[in-house]
């Protein structure tokens, strides 16, 4: 797993690609709170011929976000995130996205 960022210069804006090797995952999507922890088509992430999901997101920077992949419905936390938080609600971490 991986996180890439670009900023952008005309933009206030990163663009976050989040990559999953999951060959036998049918289904792999990034949530948290940038998009209030739901799986949409802008969340999903494609499945490349190689068996890797990946897919790009623009997010404000200057910003400190709390996400997890859902992979076939499983919460699974990205080992190079920037970070960790405890959340009560869920009794586990979340991985942090600083921008």
């Amino acid at each position: 797993m991986s996180i890439s960022k670009q900023y952008l210069k005309t933009k206030p804006v990163c663009k976050v690609t989040f990559t999953v090797p999951a060959e036998e995952a049918k289904k792999v999507a990034v949530v948290g709170d940038f998009n209030n922890w739901k799986e949409n088509k802008g969340s999903a992430l494609k499945k490349l011929k190689n068996g890797i999901f990946k897919g790009t997101i623009e997010l404000p920077k200057e910003t400190k976000y709390e996400f997890k992949y859902l992979i076939d419905g499983n919460y699974v936390n990205e080992p190079e995130a920037d970070g960790y938080q405890w959340n009560d609600f869920a009794g586990a971490e979340n991985a942090i996205l600083e921008l």
